[in-house]
């Protein structure tokens, strides 16, 4: 009998350690949205960007990108370490910020996204606009699809990334021709991958970003992208509202820093205006 009351003993301690290690190193490890105080304390900047030819991509003999480029600069000037996770959906960018797990989606939102209740913007640090994308009217049957105007997008299937502002700029282009343009969201390709889809004739029109289109349009020359769809906007980099004094510190260095010839020189490395 005492055996068995030490047995129970023994594995209901066992048992309490366990939840006691797990429940601890769940609080541990489980985010806490931060600002730059708390930052600075830890030492590491944590931000999430796309992975495309503007914010993030592999280079020759290294991973660079112009936002890539720009955000490790501010982190070498604060002499904090920084740490980058590549992610393809805005969805999951948004939710990480929200959730802690990221300081900073440092690649560029337009500012007039419908978010501007949930977020904190940086300073304007580029601009740009969304186009249609097509292919080159080469053969019969492109010439056939070949948009030249945007009253002839009535009737047509656009493709977009998922949570994409081209939709805002899409809906009103609906009302100024009086029709319908469809717009099928894609969730599992990155603006780059449906370009990449225009120029194969999987689809046939796509709308994303000028600057990463023309930067595109180098290895794939078949594509079009004459016909814009927005006007131009400016793109900052977005932070929770909880991070106001990061959200400063972010600003007052870019307001110097967009002076520079560093800045120029990046600027003209990605022909980003």
């Amino acid at each position: 009998m005492t055996k068995r009351w030490l047995l129970y003993a023994v594995i209901g301690i066992g048992a309490v350690i366990l939840y006691r290690l797990f429940f601890f190193e769940t609080q541990k490890v489980a985010p806490v949205p931060r600002d730059y105080n708390e930052i600075v304390a830890c030492d590491t900047l944590c931000v999430t960007m796309e992975y495309n030819d503007i914010s993030l991509t592999e280079g020759t003999d290294s991973i660079e990108g112009f936002y890539l480029e720009l955000i490790e600069a501010f982190a070498q000037d604060h002499d904090l370490v920084l740490k980058v996770t590549p992610e393809m959906s805005m969805a999951k960018r948004l939710q990480g910020l929200y959730e802690g797990l990221y300081d900073l989606i440092a690649d560029g939102i337009p500012i007039m996204t419908g978010r501007d209740d949930s977020l904190l913007f940086s300073l304007p640090i580029t601009r740009s606009n969304q186009i249609l994308v097509q292919r080159k009217p080469l053969t019969a049957e492109d010439s056939a699809k070949y948009i030249s105007s945007q009253v002839m997008l009535a009737g047509k299937t656009l493709h977009i990334v998922e949570d994409s502002p081209a939709v805002l700029r899409i809906n009103n282009l609906m009302e100024e021709i009086g029709d319908t343009i469809f717009v099928n969201t894609i969730e599992k390709y990155g603006v780059e991958q449906l370009i990449a889809l225009v120029a194969h004739a999987d689809i046939d029109y796509a709308v994303c970003d000028r600057r990463i289109a023309i930067l595109a349009a180098d290895s794939l020359p078949n594509i079009d992208i004459s016909i814009p769809i927005g006007f131009t906007q400016f793109y900052s980099w977005g932070m929770r509202k909880e991070s106001p004094i990061l959200c400063d510190s972010i600003n007052q260095w870019l307001e110097r820093f967009m002076k520079s010839s560093e800045f120029r020189r990046l600027s003209k490395k990605y022909a980003v205006d």
